[in-house]
C-alpha cells in the first residue's frame, strides 16, 4: 500500500446444521503494525432457501476510534451461477446506520486455477467524524484475485485490489492527509477446513 506493508483478513465461520446455523465473520487491516480497522459479527442464521439464509446478530467495531456496537440484519447466500452475495444492514449506538453490500464470483480458468472478482460497497446514514465515514456511499472495494488450488481447502493468491472514498468520507481522509484511493497489490493464502 502507499503507506507501507499492510496485513488484512477476511474470515468466516459457522456452527451448525443445514436450517439453523450461527455465523462468526471478522475483518480488520493493520499497517506498519497499527490496527486501522477491526470488527467481529455474531450472527444468527436460517435457511430461507437451498441457497440463502437470513442473518441476524451483532457487530462490534474495535478500530477506527472507540469500539462501537451495531444490531445486523442481513441476508447471505449463492445466485445465479455461482455469484456469492452478502447484503447486511446495520444501525448502532448513536442512531447511526450502516449497509454493506458484498459480492463475489469464481471463474474456473482451469479445475484448480480460479480468477476472483470481489467487489465491497459501505453506505453510512449520517456523518461520523470520529471514525472518518460521512453519510452516503463512503467507499467501495473491487479486486481481482488469482488463485491456485493445490488442494481445494488450501489455495495460495496474488491479485490487485483498488479501494475509494466518496463524498465526506473522502474529505474526512484527505484532510487527516490520506489518499481518498489506493491501488494494492495482494497476496495471501486462502484456507477452509
Amino acid at each position: 500500500a502507499n503507506e507501507g506493508s499492510t496485513l488484512s483478513w477476511e474470515a468466516t465461520a459457522w456452527v451448525g446444521g443445514d436450517i439453523n446455523r450461527f455465523w462468526f465473520r471478522s475483518e480488520g487491516e493493520r499497517t506498519n503494525g497499527v490496527t486501522e480497522d477491526a470488527e467481529i459479527e455474531a450472527l444468527y442464521g436460517r435457511a430461507i432457501s437451498p441457497w440463502w439464509d437470513v442473518v441476524a446478530g451483532v457487530r462490534q467495531d474495535f478500530k477506527p476510534e472507540s469500539p462501537q456496537t451495531w444490531a445486523a440484519l442481513g441476508v447471505q447466500g449463492i445466485a445465479l451461477y455461482g455469484f456469492e452475495a452478502e447484503a447486511t444492514a446495520f444501525v448502532g449506538e448513536g442512531g447511526q446506520t450502516a449497509a454493506r453490500f458484498e459480492g463475489e464470483y469464481d471463474i474456473l480458468l482451469t479445475n484448480r486455477l480460479i480468477l476472483q472478482p470481489t467487489a465491497e460497497l459501505n453506505f453510512y446514514g449520517k456523518d461520523d467524524p470520529a471514525r472518518g465515514v460521512g453519510a452516503g456511499l463512503a467507499n467501495t472495494e473491487v479486486g481481482l484475485r488469482l488463485r491456485y488450488e493445490i488442494v481445494r481447502e488450501f489455495a495460495p493468491y496474488i491479485g490487485v485490489t483498488w479501494s475509494r472514498a466518496y463524498g465526506n468520507t473522502a474529505d474526512m481522509a484527505r484532510d487527516e492527509g490520506e489518499d481518498a484511493d489506493e491501488a494494492r497489490f495482494v497476496a495471501g493464502i486462502r484456507i477452509w477446513f
